[in-house]
This record gives C-alpha cells, sequence and structure tokens, in this order.
C-alpha cells in the first residue's frame, strides 16, 4: 500500500478517555477538515469502540505496550506523522468550525515555531493558554494570591505570549523537527512551557489567533491527584532550573 503525504498530521493520546476521543473525532469530522490525518495513541488499556473506516479521514491507532508521558507519546506520533503541519490536541477540546487552515497558515510564516487558538471554557470564559514563562517570583505570587486571568489581553489579530499550552498548538513540521520536539524527561506537566522556550532560543516566535476558537472542559488532575501534583512539582523545579543554567 502506497502511504501519501497529507497536509495536517493531528496526534492524540487517550487515558482511558475512549468517549471524549470519539467527540473530538466527530468534531473534526463536522467541521470538514480536509488533507489530514489522524494519529490516535491508546497510553492505557481501554474498550476504543470506533471504527477507524468511519471516518472521511485516515485514523491511525496506536496502541502502547507500556504507559508513557505526555512528550514522548506525541514524539512517537510525529515519528510516523505524514503532514507538512504537526497538531497536538488534547482528548477534551471541542471545535465547531475548522481551526487548521488559519493556524498552518501562521504556523508556516518564516521565523514561527507554534500557532494557537484562544480557548474557551465551556461556559465562554477564557482559558489561560497563553502564558509568561513562570519564575520563582511569579510562581510565589500564583501561590499567595491565585490566578488574576490570562497573561495577555486577548485582543488584535494575533498575541506573541513566551508559551501555549499543549491541549491544541499546531507546529511547522520542520521547527519541531528543529528542537527535536518534545523534551521526553518531563514525563507530564511543563513540557510545553519547554519545548517553546526551546523554539523561541533557536529564534523561532509563538503566536495565538484569538480569532480562531476552540473549547476546552479541562482538567485539573494537579489539584485532584497526589502523584499528579507530584509530576507537576518536579517539571516544574526541571524548567526553573534549566533556564537558569543557560
Amino acid at each position: 500500500m502506497v502511504i501519501l503525504p497529507v497536509n495536517l498530521s493531528i496526534s492524540v493520546v487517550s487515558h482511558g478517555q475512549a468517549a471524549l476521543v470519539l467527540q473530538l473525532l466527530n468534531d473534526i469530522a463536522a467541521i470538514g477538515c480536509h488533507d489530514l490525518e489522524v494519529i490516535l495513541t491508546i497510553n492505557v488499556p481501554e474498550p476504543l469502540d470506533l471504527v477507524a473506516a468511519a471516518f472521511p479521514f485516515p485514523l491511525r491507532i496506536v496502541h502502547n505496550l507500556h504507559r508513557k508521558g505526555f512528550g514522548a507519546n506525541h514524539n512517537a506520533a510525529f515519528a510516523i506523522a505524514r503532514g507538512r503541519f504537526f497538531a497536538v490536541l488534547n482528548p477534551d477540546i471541542r471545535m465547531r468550525v475548522d481551526p487548521f487552515p488559519a493556524l498552518c497558515t501562521a504556523a508556516a510564516e518564516p521565523g514561527i515555531g507554534a500557532a494557537a487558538p484562544l480557548v474557551l471554557s465551556p461556559n465562554a470564559t477564557v482559558e489561560d493558554n497563553a502564558r509568561r514563562f513562570p519564575t520563582l517570583a511569579s510562581l510565589a505570587r500564583k501561590s499567595m494570591f491565585g490566578s488574576h486571568g490570562p497573561d495577555y489581553p486577548m485582543a488584535g489579530s494575533r498575541v506573541t505570549p513566551d508559551w501555549v499550552a499543549g491541549m491544541f498548538v499546531v507546529f511547522a513540521e520542520a521547527a519541531f523537527a528543529s528542537v527535536s520536539g518534545f523534551d521526553e524527561r518531563y514525563f507530564l506537566y511543563y513540557e510545553d512551557v519547554d519545548l517553546c522556550w526551546r523554539l523561541r532560543r533557536a529564534g523561532y516566535g509563538i503566536v495565538l489567533l484569538p480569532a480562531v476558537q476552540v473549547i476546552h472542559d479541562a482538567q485539573r488532575d494537579s489539584h485532584r491527584r497526589l502523584g499528579h501534583l507530584r509530576h507537576h512539582l518536579a517539571s516544574m523545579a526541571r524548567f526553573l532550573v534549566r533556564r537558569a543554567s543557560v
């Protein structure tokens, strides 16, 4: 069988989230996306009640023998991706209109490393997916006083944040490859911070397009599961040490 290239490869990882994945795949089908493939990684064993041939795009399903971290899963998907652009999406993303043409156009601009949409919660409030790089001082303020909303005003044709969250981000294939993708030493959390930091150090810009909007039903596992909190704190420390050492 001849495997032809596509314009966009979308990587989605499921952690027992088959129902959410099905809704996302149906959204992608409903908004009429063309010239794309979806690489779905099943990270933990789970029933999967879907048929790849039922979708109007190639759906490639990868079953992991062992659980991998966020970055390792998406890097493995990138290694088999055929697209000029590589998109990382969480399973709980929802789309009413096609966000990909505008994001791929932005990611194709010379010097751009990553492009993201404006992410809204189900009640239409703005999620904080565009942020400044964390420092000890900013983390201490957030710990004491909490978050006061997005780091950047979501106005104009584009925002140029320090980093965008990995819940939904589009990369040009060449930019992602140039920095060797995600650092797999981050098992959970801060992979997106670190990747954007390395893209910026390599001379790439990061953009967010406020007019391109998707919905995210955020899962705040750091506040509910001790194991996830440990990962969060360890990844935070790794990034702060790495940035300070340069």
